[in-house]
This record gives structure tokens, C-alpha cells and sequence, in this order.
């Protein structure tokens, strides 16, 4: 099969290309600058210029790829869902499978939550042969932005505050599960015009994830519980007053939220079988 990528020079990307390669398919993956055709050429894929704020230049991306699917991993906060859309049908690509996040069930009135809402609307609404894939958070290299930065904090830091007590549920997903499971949606015939949540095997509250990232490290690091709410008033301080935050309020708000997941119909639907936390997060230490 050959497959048209979007987002394919992306941490999901760079993983997912690859096993798209092994697996026998053809692909083909949108690049909108020098820097991602190089990328992912190197993965194995055939770059073909394109740029999504461009509908024109992505209509003439989508038409000269002449693929037999489309794999849509750039991100549908920015509102390109129906520049996607419309190129996808008017190349003639029938089956696509949209990764969107699973973020868009928390209670927070995020921006971005809106429109990735609308962009899974717009997909759904599409002539398309459809499927999306939520994931939840992702984490299993260094380019991930949440477990890889925490192995880093933790070797340096010997104390290590945990808001709210560390409570609240996770369910982090590795990102070599994850890009299989989207391929899986690619082959699978029961796919089409559902919407599958993609998490770990189970969920676990966020201290003994913190516990498990300081087995992986051998870290000595001590977790002191601290009240979240005064912690997000101090998050939103330093927010304001840095130019670029390393961190922010919207991320300590989430964890007043549990983040549970059912992945019975991946599992049913597109064998999805992913690996432990304690396995990922030891595989991604062990790799320094």
C-alpha cells in the first residue's frame, strides 16, 4: 500500500515511518521545509513538498503523491483539518487515519481543545474512509516532551515536589506502540469510522509513575507531596514573568483530572498489545 505521511519529521513520525517501511508499504511524506525532506528521507520515505498552510501547494502535494492512503500525523490544533480533508478527497485518497489526542475529554477550556474538536468533526463529516486514534500522553525517546525531561530532572534532583500528592491517574503511551497502532488502523478492515483511545496497559496514579522513572534512573531522588493549588499559582507567576517557560499552568491543571482509559477496542480491533510503563520507561532510561 502506498501511504501519504503528514508530520512524518515528527517525534510520532520518525517512529512510525520506519515500521511503515518494514511493514512493505510505500510512503510518501508531506515536507514543508529542506530540514524535514532530509529527515525524512533518511527514515526511508520519498519527500514530496507541501506546506499546510498552503491549500493550494497541498492540493498539488496530496494530487502528485498519488497515494493509496493517508497517515495524518501533524497535529489538528492549528486548524489545517479541513485543508486536509479537502486534499485527501479531491486526490481521490479514500482511506485515512487522523491521530488526534486524547486530551480533548478534559474538563480545561483549552483553545486547542476546540479546534482539535472541530477537526475530528470535520474528518467525520468527511467522504472519507476514516478512522481516528487518540493517544494519550506519549513518551519512549528523546524526543518526547514529558517522560524523557523527567529521567533528566530526576538523575540532577534530589528532591522532587509531586502536586496534589501524585494521586491522580495516568496511563502514558510508548511511542513505538503507538505508531503500530496506527498502522494496525491503516490494514485493519473493522477500523473505518471509528474513534479508538490508545493508552498504556493500565492506569497509575502519577507518584507511582514518578516511582517507577526513579527505579529506571537508579535516581535517589525524594518525591514531597505539595498542595496543587498554590503550586499552579506559582507555575502562573513564573509563567508570566519568563519568556520562555519551561513549563506551564495548563499542565499542572491537568493533573487535577484522572486520565483513565479503556483500550478494549484498540485491543480488539487493531491488536493493540502495549508494553508496561515499568518496561517502556526502563528501555528509554537504558538508552542514555
Amino acid at each position: 500500500m502506498k501511504l501519504l505521511i503528514t508530520g512524518g519529521s515528527g517525534f510520532l513520525g520518525r517512529h512510525l515511518l520506519p515500521q511503515a517501511i518494514e511493514r512493505g508499504h510505500q510512503v510518501v511524506a508531506l515536507a514543508r521545509s529542506c530540514g524535514a525532506a532530509r529527515v525524512v528521507a533518511e527514515l526511508g520515505a520519498a519527500p514530496v513538498a507541501g506546506d499546510l498552510d498552503d491549500p493550494a501547494a497541498t492540493d498539488a502535494a496530496f494530487a502528485d503523491a498519488g497515494a493509496d492512503a493517508l497517515v495524518n500525523l501533524a497535529s489538528l490544533g492549528f486548524g489545517h483539518a479541513p485543508v486536509i480533508v479537502s486534499a485527501a478527497e479531491e486526490a481521490g485518497v479514500k482511506r485515512a487515519v487522523f491521530v488526534s489526542t486524547t486530551a480533548v475529554t478534559t474538563t480545561i477550556a483549552a483553545r486547542s481543545k476546540r479546534v482539535r474538536l472541530e477537526a475530528e468533526e470535520a474528518v467525520r463529516a468527511s467522504a472519507l474512509d476514516w478512522t481516528i486514534i487518540r493517544p494519550t500522553m506519549i513518551y519512549g525517546g528523546p524526543g518526547d516532551r514529558n517522560i524523557a525531561r523527567l529521567l533528566s530532572v530526576l538523575r540532577r534532583t534530589p528532591v522532587l515536589p509531586v502536586p496534589g500528592g501524585g494521586k491522580r491517574l495516568l496511563q502514558p503511551v510508548h511511542v513505538e506502540d503507538l505508531a503500530a497502532a496506527v498502522l494496525n488502523a491503516v490494514e485493519s478492515p473493522a477500523a473505518p469510522g471509528r474513534t479508538y483511545d490508545v493508552a498504556g496497559p493500565e492506569p497509575m496514579p502519577l507518584a507511582e509513575l514518578l516511582a517507577e522513572a526513579i527505579r529506571a534512573t537508579g535516581s535517589r531522588t525524594r518525591l514531597v507531596p505539595v498542595p496543587l493549588r498554590p503550586a499552579i499559582q506559582l507555575l502562573s507567576l513564573y509563567e508570566r514573568l519568563s519568556r520562555r517557560p519551561r513549563l506551564k499552568a495548563e499542565q499542572l491543571r491537568r493533573l487535577a483530572e484522572d486520565k483513565a482509559f479503556s483500550v478494549e477496542a484498540a485491543a480488539r480491533d487493531l491488536g493493540f498489545s502495549p508494553r508496561s510503563f515499568r518496561t517502556g520507561v526502563t528501555e528509554q532510561a537504558n538508552r542514555r
